[in-house]
């Protein structure tokens, strides 16, 4: 077993959204149809900065049991890979994550649910949240899957800065995955400025995702007392012919049940 910092939290946290934004984001619409979600554990709004400083969106399509675990988006195997992504453009910190669902959507229901997100009340609410959330700072929209893409599509104040759609993290289709993110690493790195402590010169996607493509989710992007091996899963993935997350829903009671498993 790899050796695992399991210490407890750290100074540096997510404090969340201020208290405007979070009256907006409690406005949040039941999802239309029910039995499509995992609708009794609740939704899951972001992961990021709210303040408008972010310089790039990730959208993505709805939060997973990792996620759910969390309270963020985008922090299981699927976001640790997008952390890689934010990394290949030397962004440590201006970046925010949302997702085109904030309730966990079953993924035998994707494709109806995706003609779904045109409804009116929940356009009205997740454009206003992906209007709140960027300001004149953001450089670029970076849509993963077809969900997200769909949302940004509707999204009628959508600022006029590069959209770059590639297919979501979670791909079961990895040449076309790593084939598309590697040439929105190339388009990206020209029109996004990196952090100061970032680095945009490291190398792009090979042929295969490799661990050092994955990063591990910063604690200033998770809540005060989150375990500090919360939202990095190298233990997980050393693990040959293992799960890829730490967080999984068991079958039958996948509804109302989670398995958490700590390194170990």
């Amino acid at each position: 077993m790899p050796d695992v910092d399991r210490g407890s939290a750290t100074a540096e946290f997510d404090r969340g959204p201020t208290a405007s934004f979070a009256a907006l984001l409690q406005q949040v619409p039941d999802p239309p149809v029910r039995d499509a979600f995992w609708f009794d554990w609740g939704p899951v709004f972001h992961r990021g900065r709210l303040d408008g400083s972010a310089r790039v969106l990730i959208v993505a399509s709805d939060p997973g049991p990792t996620e759910r675990i969390a309270g963020r988006s985008l922090v299981g195997n699927a976001g640790q890979r997008v952390q890689g992504f934010l990394a290949k453009l030397g962004l440590t910190r201006s970046y925010v994550c949302l997702n085109a669902w904030a309730y966990a959507v079953h993924p035998s229901r994707a494709l109806a649910m995706k003609e779904r997100l045109g409804d009116p009340d929940q356009l009205a609410w997740r454009n206003a949240v992906f209007d709140r959330a960027t300001d004149r700072t953001l450089q670029a929209v970076v849509a993963m899957g077809f969900m997200a893409q769909e949302a940004v599509r509707l999204w009628s104040g959508r600022p006029p800065v590069p959209l770059v759609e590639v297919p979501h993290p979670s791909s079961h289709d990895p040449a076309a995955l790593l084939t598309a993110w590697r040439a929105a690493v190339t388009e990206l790195r020209a029109v996004v400025t990196p952090d100061d402590d970032g680095d945009a010169t490291g190398p792009n996607y090979g042929t295969e995702f490799r661990e050092s493509d994955y990063g591990a989710v910063p604690r200033r992007d998770l809540p005060f007392g989150a375990p500090r091996f919360l939202g990095d899963d190298a233990w997980v993935r050393a693990q040959a012919g293992g799960p890829r997350n730490s967080v999984s829903r068991p079958s039958p009671d996948d509804e109302h049940t989670l398995i958490w498993k700590a390194p170990g």
